[in-house]
């Protein structure tokens, strides 16, 4: 994915977004397990997690459309459970699903979600109109919606998020499932957003996306098992790859679980992750370790982790820690 502006540094000393251990259950499942985070004025926040971690239910709960089991939740200062049509005036929220009129025109549905959001009728044309070129859907305004792309729908549903110009903008996975170059134009216009001021919580399965954002959070069954900037949790683990391009990734996988010290092992294709610490590893005696136990290695290095080699190392972790407490 082709780089895009760095986005400004957030005024994390006040809340845009403030949750206080918050708890949620449905029949037969808790969705979310006592989760505390804040998100600062113009800060970009990502959630991280596998599907059924939680992200939906905590995003929804952001907005007021779920109640909490336990705990508080407060946008730019407002509690959402007591104020809810104060907190919805500060919002955009963009759903995975596309909720818009398949057969309004783009300009059409735009203007119909200004009249929702009681924008004044004098102004509403030039929100749209400055929202279709913001987001280059100019040429498109007079096509059905049915008829756009993937991409184009993303966008459009961005436009109807920011009709009546909330500054806390709340998305669940918003480029999912489009292409390339549909990403990149979007991430575009969010850090355009940023450099207006917005605040941007969202939740993305994408790790390129995630290395993005100021801070991430990682979310596994429900609970926050790490957060903070992508840098601070690379060092937090204490840990560096050690990245070995194998014959057979997963047969030299298996040898290395009876190895010591080389067991965290991950295969990507044909390379094999293997965490190991940042200070006082000897990479060169450990890969002929790894030889001498016929493991053909065509070559290795030491990098830095991804941030997908952080996540997974969380979750480790955070397994780990879930088996000492049970014995």
């Amino acid at each position: 994915m082709t780089s895009a502006p760095q986005a400004p540094t957030p005024d994390t000393r006040s809340a845009a977004v403030e949750a206080v251990d918050v708890s949620r259950e449905f029949p037969g499942t808790q969705a979310l397990r006592h989760v505390s985070l804040t998100v600062g004025h113009g800060e970009l926040f990502g959630l991280v997690g596998p599907d059924g971690s939680g992200k939906t239910t905590f995003l929804r709960i952001l907005t007021g459309l779920l109640g909490v089991s336990r705990g508080r939740v407060g946008i730019d200062g407002i509690d959402v459970a007591t104020e809810p049509a104060r907190v919805k005036e500060r919002i955009g929220y963009m759903s995975q699903r596309f909720s818009l009129s398949e057969t309004l025109t783009v300009a059409e549905n735009l203007l119909y979600v200004s009249e929702i959001w009681h924008v004044p009728a004098g102004e509403r044309r030039k929100r749209v109109t400055r929202l279709l070129e913001f987001s280059r859907l100019g040429p498109f305004q007079d096509r059905l919606t049915r008829n756009l792309s993937g991409g184009m729908k993303q966008k459009l549903s961005l436009c109807a998020a920011l009709i009546h110009q909330p500054r806390i903008l709340l998305l669940d996975e918003p480029t999912i499932g489009v292409d390339p170059i549909s990403r990149r134009e979007f991430w575009l216009i969010l850090y355009d957003l940023l450099h207006e001021g917005s605040t941007i919580v969202l939740s993305t399965p994408y790790m390129d996306e995630a290395e993005r954002c100021a801070r991430v959070g990682f979310l596994l069954e429900g609970q926050l098992i790490a957060c903070g900037s992508p840098t601070a949790l690379r060092a937090e683990l204490g840990t560096v790859v050690l990245d070995l391009r194998c014959a057979d990734s997963r047969a030299a996988r298996r040898v290395l679980r009876q190895l010591a010290d080389l067991t965290d092992a991950v295969t990507f294709g044909e390379h094999l992750h293997v965490t190991v610490p940042r200070v006082g590893f000897d990479a060169a005696a450990a890969v002929a370790r790894v030889q001498a136990a016929n493991v053909a290695v065509h070559d290795w290095r030491i990098r830095e982790p991804s941030l997908e080699d952080v996540f997974l190392a969380y979750i480790r972790r955070h397994a780990a820690g879930a088996r000492t407490v049970a014995a």
